[in-house]
């Protein structure tokens, strides 16, 4: 696995990590696969332009590993899944919602739904629920992640009859985000959609709030990080977002999963610990039933899997690799994350 375990991006490194971990424990506890027990080797990217890439070749040429895990934003996954492809090994992406990530390769998949579903959700969340017919996107210049979701949510929004009336722009890692906000104010928009990740966004929010902009602001699944709210305060209060996971669904596999988790860690799973437990128990489960570690087997395996109950939902490989699977909508209130409804592919 190579994740960001420190760095502005080390909360998605470390939950997807811890998750990833857990897995495997629960995997030897039961025997292991065919046979033999299951290691976990761990790279840190450091949040870093280049270390992805550095650590995938690690893992696939020092240490010869059988498959390989992405704990990481769309960006990293995309230096190391021209690797993986190239060496005939699958990766498993966790978190890495953009779709060029899966467009490199028969040998990349994910466990996460992809942006083009997720930009979907936010557009029809924002004209449906919101009732916002205008709305200004700020973008994360840079970021894969950021410019993509935001493409998505544009093209759905205003296919719908919906109007943009402001894309202010930004480069990863600002802090200052008056004149984008200056820009956005004079364009008046029913609603705001910070495309960036947790961080930016909370600092976004503290600075729109300063400036007595009261409209609803809301993000993609990058804001599910408890981060959000320690940084953004009152200022992120109402604040919606789309998330892979609610340890509050009432389906026996979650709450058995949120069961043993806090038995083991004395801590209910996030998102990110989730989705790193199911990428694992994706692959675990196709090299099941290929019968071998080979790695043409394995991918074969992941591309038909189909209904495999993982803890983030029911997925089932799609023709591009990616889950098809339900999307969850969260709001801040009172300082925690509250399930609001889930939203199904269509």
């Amino acid at each position: 696995m190579f994740a960001s375990l420190t760095g502005k991006q080390a909360y998605f490194g470390e939950t997807n990590s811890r998750g990833a971990a857990f897995a495997v424990e629960e995997l030897n506890a039961a025997g292991g696969l065919l046979g033999r027990k299951v290691e976990l080797l761990v790279e840190d990217t450091r949040s870093m332009p280049g270390e992805a890439a550095t650590s995938a070749k690690k893992l696939l040429h020092r240490d010869h590993v059988v498959a390989l895990v992405s704990g990481t934003a769309s960006s990293p996954a995309l230096e190391v899944a021209p690797l993986c492809q190239a060496a005939g090994i699958p990766l498993v992406a966790a978190t890495a919602t953009n779709p060029r990530v899966t467009e490199v390769g028969s040998f990349i998949f994910r466990a996460c739904f992809a942006d083009p579903f997720q930009g979907t959700v936010l557009a029809r969340f924002a004209k449906d629920r919101l009732h916002a017919r205008r709305v200004a996107i700020v973008i994360a210049n840079g970021s894969a992640y950021s410019v993509g979701l935001a493409k998505y949510f544009r093209e759905r929004f205003t296919a719908d009859g919906g109007e943009i009336v402001a894309e202010p722009k930004y480069s990863e890692g600002e802090k200052d985000f008056r004149a984008q906000l200056t820009a956005i104010r004079a364009a008046k928009p029913d609603a705001v959609f910070a495309s960036g990740d947790y961080l930016e966004s909370a600092l976004l929010c503290v600075q729109a709030r300063a400036l007595g902009l009261t409209m609803p602001i809301f993000g993609g699944d990058t804001w599910d990080a408890t981060a959000l709210v320690e940084l953004g305060g009152k200022a992120v209060e109402g604040g919606y977002f789309t998330a892979h996971f609610s340890p509050e669904a009432r389906d026996p596999a979650v709450q058995s999963f949120v069961a043993r988790f806090e038995k083991r860690f004395g801590l209910k799973p996030d998102t990110g610990m989730s989705l790193g437990y199911d990428a694992v128990m994706l692959l675990a489960d196709a090299i099941k039933r290929a019968g071998s570690t080979d790695g043409r087997a394995v991918r074969d395996a992941l591309a038909a899997t189909k209904d495999f109950a993982g803890v983030t939902g029911r997925i089932t490989i799609d023709a591009q690799r990616n889950a098809a699977k339900s999307a969850a909508i969260f709001t801040v209130r009172g300082g925690k994350f509250v399930y609001l409804e889930s939203v199904d592919p269509r």
